[in-house]
């Protein structure tokens, strides 16, 4: 394959994991938060007809409705575009990572994340981002297995040059073989070099993976 096939075929699979994204969140907006503003919006509408004249509980069960949709909005921004990219590529980790835990009891995370960092472009950061969370994707299972897999995430600087490192902990052999060998990771590498010029390696030793992306 040549390397304008490689970057080809990297886009496309990259557009199609970011439109799929997209497409559900959307689909989420449509089934969840629209449906739920239209069922709040619409008692309202009807008790300021009625001018009924509501009991304690039934005010605390609207507010927490309320609170349960600002919540929800708050986790669809965050998801889209952290509100800490543009000041923190440390924090905007953190939370990515955050949702990973909470959704994800069977992984074991250790985060290492400087309390400084430099100034980074916003669109650098997203990117750095959408990678990470593509990374975690592929190389991760859904599901909960037999032993714990851990993972290391760590940012740091060297001299000018910046550095995340993943490194995963495998339970055996046949696990570290599959999530590691699959074609989606050329396809990770390929629009990380391309898209912020950044430099990627991997390498696996027992049952351990490593990847390191620098710009």
């Amino acid at each position: 394959m040549t390397s304008e096939q490689r970057i080809q075929q990297a886009l496309q699979w990259w557009f199609y994991r970011e439109f799929w994204k997209l497409f559900l969140e959307s689909e989420e907006i449509r089934d969840d938060l629209l449906q739920e503003s239209f069922t709040i919006r619409r008692n309202l509408d009807l008790l300021s007809r009625d001018n009924l004249s509501l009991p304690e509980t039934a005010i605390q069960a609207y507010i927490q409705k309320i609170d349960n949709f600002h919540h929800s909005l708050v986790q669809l921004s965050d998801r889209l575009c952290p509100i800490s990219i543009q000041d923190s590529l440390p924090l905007s980790i953190e939370c990515l990572l955050e949702r990973w835990i909470d959704s994800h009891p069977h992984l074991n995370f250790q985060i290492n994340m400087p309390v400084y960092w430099r100034i980074e472009e916003p669109e650098r950061s997203w990117i750095i981002l959408r990678v990470l969370e593509e990374l975690l994707r592929i190389t991760l299972p859904e599901t909960g297995i037999l032993l714990p897999i851990y993972i290391h995430v760590t940012l740091k600087e060297i001299g000018s040059i910046a550095l995340l490192a993943v490194k995963i902990s495998y339970p055996d052999m046949s696990t570290l073989i599959f999530y590691s060998h699959l074609p989606e990771l050329e396809y990770l590498y390929d629009i990380f070099k391309l898209l912020i010029s950044g430099k990627c390696s991997f390498f696996h030793k027992h049952l351990m993976s490593r990847w390191h992306f620098y710009w």
